[in-house]
């Protein structure tokens, strides 16, 4: 029998990993708390769960009879039937979640947190206009995302001040990376406007011309720029409401 070296014992003070046990009851709360939260904003969810469980597993069962084995085709569907009962709460978890964006100051901003990897955002506004001090209600703000396609700017809010905020900070940008392209999209529902649930796919689907290098290069170097306007002001947060994409995928 080996013995356990001195050197084979773990460190003094550290932390055992977390039991497969206790993992599967954090994920079971997460869920939980998904599912709680997104059924406040979309009730019909537990009937949309519901019904997709159920026509999962008849769909196994009938199956099972064209093979001669439905009771057996039955029990193996269940499980499947909970995925896709599953797949239906992320998918409705995630329209509540932007459903609950919609209209909120920051919401263009909040939605950046549903890109993937790769992409650099902010959680503040990199620009900033309001008509009264510590009102944001009707404030203009300009969010930033930087990934392989260049920099994408996000305008929220009034038009004529929103445009004029995006392009003084597309010019800026332009002046320190002129071979960087720097797009403009605006959230809101009108013509030629992006809604909050489209955004992530829409700045995701953007023309790749940077190395992930590069936009890393670039990110780098605009964050030791900073920003052009003040920040957004103490005990102001737009970002409040931001959805969760783990939430989202029902881990």
């Amino acid at each position: 029998m080996a013995r356990t070296t001195k050197d084979d014992r773990p460190p003094a003070g550290a932390t055992a990993a977390p039991a497969p046990r206790k993992k599967r009851f954090a994920q079971l709360r997460q869920i939980r708390a998904v599912y709680s939260q997104s059924r406040t904003i979309d009730p019909a969810i537990t009937w949309w769960m519901l019904g997709a469980f159920v026509l999962a597993e008849v769909v196994m069962v009938a199956i099972g009879f064209l093979v001669g084995h439905p009771l057996y085709l039955g029990i193996v569907g269940t499980p499947l039937a909970g995925l896709a009962a599953g797949l239906v709460m992320a998918r409705r978890a995630e329209r509540a979640a932007y459903r609950q964006l919609e209209g909120q100051t920051g919401g263009g901003g909040a939605a950046l947190g549903a890109l993937r990897r790769g992409w650099y955002h902010e959680q503040q506004p990199v620009a900033v206009e309001a008509t009264r001090p510590g009102d944001m209600s009707s404030a203009a703000m300009v969010f930033r995302a930087i990934g392989r396609p260049g920099v994408v700017l996000v305008l929220e809010g009034p038009t004529a001040r929103a445009t004029r905020l995006g392009e003084a900070e597309r010019k800026r940008i332009t002046r320190v990376l002129p071979n960087v392209p720097v797009h403009l999209l605006r959230v809101g529902s009108a013509e030629g406007e992006v809604p909050v649930r489209k955004l992530a796919g829409k700045i995701q689907r953007i023309r790749p011309t940077l190395t992930k290098a590069e936009a890393s290069a670039v990110n780098k170097r605009l964050k030791a720029l900073g920003a052009a306007k003040p920040p957004v002001p103490k005990g102001v947060d737009p970002m409040r409401a931001r959805p969760d994409r783990r939430g989202m995928r029902g881990r």
